[in-house]
């Protein structure tokens, strides 16, 4: 297993040399290409990561959590995951240190634990996916899509407590 990727990396280089193409200057361009890509996603990524992480340590993410709480409770979703269920759409790295915090403070067996794990794993970072990638695309209709990324973070919001109210 760990000869496949040398062996991959000669297989191409071999090929290359058969077919008489000029891999240092291939490899050269696809790396300035790469570079330009990065270059070009990078502010979008700064702001999302710089907007939830103050989000995060500024307080207003438990703010808005403690302010929502009575109705969300009444509707099954337990209060102490809308800070991850908020934080989710734009950071993936926020939102599991936020995981990790709540299975450390509830149990790993617990309902409200199970319903973050899960959450996590049905939900996507979308904001932070739509201002990295559409960056590079001319999506004509970025309203629609958000709208229905939105729809489907309240869902996987709305399942994860279901599925673990009944389950557990």
């Amino acid at each position: 297993m760990a000869y496949i990727l040398p062996f991959l990396i000669i297989l191409v280089l071999f090929s290359a040399i058969k077919n008489h193409a000029p891999v240092y200057q291939l490899f050269l361009e696809g790396a300035e290409d790469g570079l330009k890509i990065l270059f070009s996603i990078l502010p979008p990524m700064i702001a999302v990561l710089s907007m939830s992480a103050m989000l995060k340590e500024s307080g207003l993410l438990n703010a808005f959590s403690s302010a929502v709480s009575p109705v969300t409770e009444k509707i099954g979703i337990p209060s102490e995951i809308l800070p991850l269920a908020l934080l989710r759409p734009f950071s993936g790295g926020g939102s599991l240190g936020l995981l990790t915090d709540t299975v450390k403070t509830y149990g790993a067996d617990s309902r409200i634990a199970r319903a973050a794990c899960i959450l996590c794993a049905s939900t996507e970072t979308t904001f932070y996916t739509i201002s990295v990638y559409f960056r590079r695309t001319n999506v004509k209709h970025l309203k629609t899509v958000i709208i229905a990324a939105v729809i489907g973070d309240l869902t996987g919001l709305l399942c994860a407590c279901f599925l673990t109210k009944i389950n557990f």
